[in-house]
């Protein structure tokens, strides 16, 4: 009897395969790829005792426990080089591949019956569980791919500390923590009524254990063992090699998996267990406007967003007060950091944490433009243009609200950084700098937003490749100085063009420069916009 729930999975299995062969590709090369780079770069970047012991000082520092998990001992950095790219790097990875896997499952789930699919699949002769299993057997052998290879190429690369069992370890973390967030984005895509509401319930929660694990790595290893992400960073890779961890995430994701499936087969088709609510029976003359319409979708969002931002940038705004502080008895760390610069350590971690910051309130506001493209293929924009309502008025509404959501988000991480320091450091940081080395990145924003708006204009198909670009940022902006790019790569990325405030003076040229690319991308997208066939 069990067996018709699942009828038709292998068939099902080869055509989700088949249906996003390309975004699976994308990545695990790009995965693998930066992993094997970076570690290849270790071995020249620490190659001495001096280095090493700067290193293992700096990730005891509370800020960088919060920012990339506990740090290792001492010792295990001068013995092992793996030990230095565990800890520096596992986190941040890790965080990747759950996205991976939020998005592809996703998609894959109530995306496919948002779009009718699953509908028109659950015609044909297959299980009630069938379409579920096959997204979830896609899921397992992507992250599985994922571990393996990656274990394989860190061990391939013949550098210290990096044996064939710590590597296939760092690689299974990767892969159960995707699977973990892969089975909460399968209760979520039973919770939503929407692919939009469960990527962004997938999304708060991947936010939230990253804050809890946050707080806890720094005050309480208790609450550190509540996030998922907790479990993550103590694996000891390359160090202790704790494969217990994995052991208990795994089964903890089977478990997630198992309640997803059940979830799935007690609800309606279309329908969610989070209902809707309902709307007012008459709209609002703001919601009878085209912005109102485009804001309105997209609100809670933008909200949930928002919130995180502010969580987010507050968490670091607290530990800051530790940076001056954490060093003051240490002489060697005094003298490499004067040796470097004439600023504070918080001078020099605030445009660090600006860049992060502002790529991550990057996301929204792309999202918003994204989600043109997903009205249009959906044959939702058709309901626009069949009335007095011009192309460029649609796409205005959009655009508009991008630009304001970046500003939104980056006053919310200069309110939460600036507003929570006061509070912790003895000699805080002002209003206006603060504020200054947020805003000083709206033009490289703006950059992203006009190009993702030219991309839509005139190629709208390959729109989602813009978040290939945005990735390809955040590696020039973390690991560029690490890898030590040619100057032309690191130039590819705009974030490199903006000045470092406050180690740097702000620069009213490249603010104009910025401005101006991105106004010259986004007449582009308009007149392209307005000459194309739409979709439908």
């Amino acid at each position: 009897m069990y067996a018709n729930y699942f009828r038709g999975t292998r068939n099902l299995t080869v055509f989700i395969f088949r249906q996003q062969r390309f975004q699976i590709l994308i990545w695990l090369i790009s995965l693998i790829g930066i992993t094997l780079s970076v570690a290849a770069a270790y071995p020249n970047i620490y190659n001495d005792e001096q280095s090493r012991q700067a290193a293992s000082l700096t990730m005891d520092n509370p800020a960088m426990v919060a920012m990339l998990g506990p740090g290792y001992e001492l010792k295990s950095y001068l013995h092992s080089i793996g030990s230095m790219f565990a800890n520096e790097m596992l986190l941040f990875t890790a965080i990747a591949v759950a996205v991976m896997s939020i998005l592809l499952v996703g998609r894959a789930t109530r995306g496919d019956e948002e779009d009718g699919r699953i509908e028109m699949i659950r015609a044909l002769s297959v299980g009630r569980l069938s379409y579920p299993s096959a997204v979830m057997i896609v899921i397992v052998v992507t992250n599985v791919l994922l571990a393996i290879l990656t274990g394989i190429g860190l061990v391939s690369l013949g550098i210290e500390g990096m044996g064939l069992g710590s590597s296939l370890l760092y690689g299974s973390i990767l892969g159960v923590t995707g699977l973990l967030f892969a089975a909460f984005t399968a209760i979520f895509a039973q919770l939503a009524e929407t692919s939009r509401g469960t990527k962004m319930y997938s999304f708060i929660l991947l936010i939230i254990a990253y804050l809890v694990r946050a707080v806890g790595d720094v005050s309480s290893d208790i609450l550190s063992w509540i996030s998922p992400l907790g479990w993550t960073v103590r694996t000891g890779v390359f160090w202790e090699d704790n494969w217990w961890t994995i052991i208990i995430v795994s089964m903890i994701a089977v478990l997630f998996g198992a309640f997803a499936f059940y979830l799935h087969s007690i609800r309606d088709l279309g329908s969610g267990f989070i209902a809707a609510r309902k709307g007012k029976t008459q709209a609002s003359p703001f919601l009878q406007t085209t912005f109102g319409l485009t804001f309105r979708l997209q609100r809670t969002a933008i909200i949930a967003w928002a919130i995180g931002i502010f969580a987010l940038s507050s968490s670091f705004g607290a530990i800051l007060g530790d940076l001056e502080t954490y060093f003051v008895d240490i002489e060697f760390m005094q003298a490499f950091i004067e040796a470097e610069a004439d600023y504070t350590l918080t001078e020099q971690f605030i445009p660090l944490l600006m860049a992060i910051m502002s790529l991550i309130g990057l996301i929204p506001a792309v999202m918003v433009v994204l989600n043109l493209k997903g009205e249009e293929v959906k044959n939702h924009t058709e309901n626009f243009y069949s009335r007095a309502v011009s192309r460029t008025r649609v796409l205005g509404s959009y655009c508009f609200l991008a630009i304001a959501v970046s500003v939104i988000m980056q006053s919310l991480i200069a309110l939460g950084l600036w507003s929570v320091s006061q509070s912790v450091m003895d000699e805080t940081l002002s209003f206006y700098t603060t504020f200054a080395a947020a805003y000083v990145y709206l033009p490289a924003l703006w950059v992203v937003i006009g190009l993702i708006i030219g991309v839509i204009g005139v190629v709208p198909k390959i729109s989602g490749a813009i978040w290939i670009y945005v990735v390809y940022c955040f590696v020039v902006v973390y690991l560029g100085g690490l890898l030590d790019f040619p100057k032309w790569v690191n130039n590819l990325s705009v974030f490199e063009h903006i000045p470092q405030i406050p180690v740097d003076d702000g620069n009213f040229l490249t603010f104009m420069a910025l401005t101006l690319i991105a106004l010259l991308l986004t007449i582009t997208g308009f007149v392209g916009y307005n000459r194309r066939d739409i979709t439908g």
